[in-house]
């Protein structure tokens, strides 16, 4: 008998969902799920939402944690950590939820069980340090869309010039191109 699994997969924008994001997530679980040997039972697909939501605010993740209470599945995929939550304290309270309910978490890129106990010091330590690598990439990536988004609106003049003049980021970009 195949054991069953759940998967879960998120894009957290709106942009992104009909992007490569949900095929590539769908296609990294399914791989893991053939070469162990596990059905996939159903898919819980959140579209256009942040990482760094708490389960409430997420409809997918709401419904799985309901599905799992009642059907009896004790496996959810995910194509990496990251698409669970992009919040290190985010990630722990929910893969303690999870562990709460006797649900093993997997990330499939890496065959890394997430919900992990916590008295193993270095698993629990690479989980960790995977959740803050995977929140310090979702600041970088905004940052890096906020100062675009500020070019932008300065080359097409819709931007005004005192706000752009008195932000720190423009402030150490426009230094930074100065010196090249």
């Amino acid at each position: 008998m195949k054991i069953k699994a759940f998967v879960y997969l998120r894009v957290s924008g709106k942009g992104q969902i009909d992007g490569d994001g949900f095929p590539r997530q769908r296609a990294t679980c399914a791989t893991y799920a053939k070469r162990h040997k596990i059905e996939i039972a159903r898919e819980f697909v959140e579209k256009g939402v942040s990482g760094t939501k708490d389960a409430f605010d997420r409809e997918a993740l709401t419904e799985l944690f309901i599905a799992l209470k009642a059907n009896g599945v004790r496996l959810v995929l995910v194509e990496q950590a990251s698409r669970l939550a992009r919040d290190l304290m985010i990630s722990e309270i929910l893969l303690g939820e999870f562990r709460k309910i006797g649900v093993k978490v997997i990330a499939a890129d890496s065959d890394t069980e997430l919900t992990v106990e916590d008295n193993d010091p270095t698993k629990k330590l690479i989980r960790q340090v995977l959740g803050a690598v995977s929140e310090f990439e979702k600041s970088v990536t905004v940052q890096k869309l906020r100062v675009a988004r500020m070019r932008i609106r300065m080359t097409k003049g819709r931007a005004k010039a005192a706000n752009l003049t008195a932000s720190p980021i423009l402030k150490k970009l426009s230094w930074r191109e100065s010196k090249t």
